[in-house]
């Protein structure tokens, strides 16, 4: 290191601990947490600015075509530019130099953190409005959702993270449950964005396809919107089919205010499976114990069932979250290999499929019953 920035630091460190004695302890701690706060900010800035900037982007197209998604497009764009940036290997040993540890921080802390404040966006009272028969076909998308996942990945022959990715995407809330569980289970970023895509892409196909099943099959507003919210994982998906319901039969927001209702009920799956991923996880390991941020997670939920917080305040942290979510697909699309993920990807189009397939005849067999 230049002896003048040494010196820099040296000043800057002296000014915060100045009025602690050298040689005492707590002076040494001071000392030793700002010389590493310093490195990572130095080290870290520029991949978090990449991050940033591409999860504006993502943004912004993601409310210009709602059905495809910002996490989605953040996830493309980010593969994009390290496909094109890095095409020879100069180029792409010094992107990683520069860009690594932003992009590091951001696609695990940023990602852990965004997972905490979505958990202010689910207030568990809700269960207790929504009836015994909604819990049920809920409970038996999940099911089957995560069951067809668990029995299918040693037929397709892949891989167990990818394949848990794929299992709690398709069977509770798309690209958050996705988020949420793959630091449980370590996943990488490459099974990560596999994950995301499968999910998207059965996503979209369903906000077109459900209304056209709904219709043949004769439902009213409360059957599709019970229909949608439990086999569609993805909120924005589910928001898209139900309005497109609604519009074609003007009915207002009638069926929307079900199936998201559903939707965030599904939602709350998260806690419990995220508890016993990690149970497992950490029991190979000798060592069972939940992460902070799925604590966290949970105590914020109880914080807004019980709190009674303004609305406007959990609207924003809501929408913090979303754009954290945004962000840290940009950095896991910047860390993946596109053309392995385009190699890898039909088996798990195939298990995506299946699982997708399962949960919409799951939901509507409850239905009926």
């Amino acid at each position: 290191m230049p002896l003048a920035q040494s010196a820099e630091r040296l000043v800057v460190v002296q000014e915060v601990a100045g009025s602690t004695p050298v040689g005492h302890p707590l002076g040494c701690v001071l000392r030793m947490a700002l010389f590493r706060s310093v490195d990572l900010a130095r080290n870290q800035w520029r991949g978090f600015l990449l991050c940033l900037v591409v999860a504006v982007a993502a943004w912004a197209l993601g409310l210009a075509v709602p059905t495809l998604g910002a996490p989605l497009v953040a996830l493309l764009f980010g593969m994009a530019i390290t496909y094109f940036v890095t095409r020879n290997q100069v180029a792409r040993q010094s992107f990683l130099r520069i860009n690594s540890p932003g992009i590091e921080f951001v696609s695990k802390k940023v990602l852990q953190a965004a997972i905490v404040l979505l958990g202010f966006g689910l207030n568990l009272s809700i269960i207790a409005a929504t009836g015994l028969q909604s819990l049920l076909v809920i409970a038996i998308a999940i099911l089957v959702g995560l069951l067809a996942a668990f029995l299918l990945k040693k037929v397709f022959r892949l891989p167990n993270k990818l394949a848990t990715l794929i299992g709690v995407g398709s069977a509770i809330c798309g690209g958050s449950a996705i988020a949420a569980t793959a630091p449980i289970i370590e996943a990488d970023e490459n099974e990560v964005a596999t994950a995301i895509s499968v999910v998207v892409f059965f996503n979209v196909l369903a906000v077109f396809l459900f209304p056209i099943l709904g219709q043949s099959l004769g439902m009213d507003a409360h059957q599709f919107g019970v229909f949608a919210g439990a086999a569609i994982n993805d909120t924005s998906s589910v928001t898209a089919a139900a309005s497109l319901w609604d519009s074609r039969h003007h009915l207002g927001t009638t069926t929307l205010d079900i199936a998201v209702t559903v939707k965030l009920i599904r939602t709350l799956a998260i806690i419990p499976i995220s508890i016993v991923l990690s149970l497992f996880a950490k029991g190979k390991r000798r060592r069972a114990s939940v992460p902070s941020f799925i604590l966290l997670f949970i105590a914020a939920a109880l914080i807004a069932t019980f709190a009674n917080l303004p609305p406007i305040m959990v609207n924003s942290l809501r929408t913090a979250s979303r754009f954290m979510i945004v962000m840290a697909m940009a950095a896991i699309g910047l860390k993946t290999n596109i053309g392995n993920l385009i190699k890898t990807a039909s088996k798990p189009l195939l298990l995506g499929g299946i699982c997708s397939l399962a949960i919409a005849t799951a939901t509507l067999i409850a239905l009926v019953l």
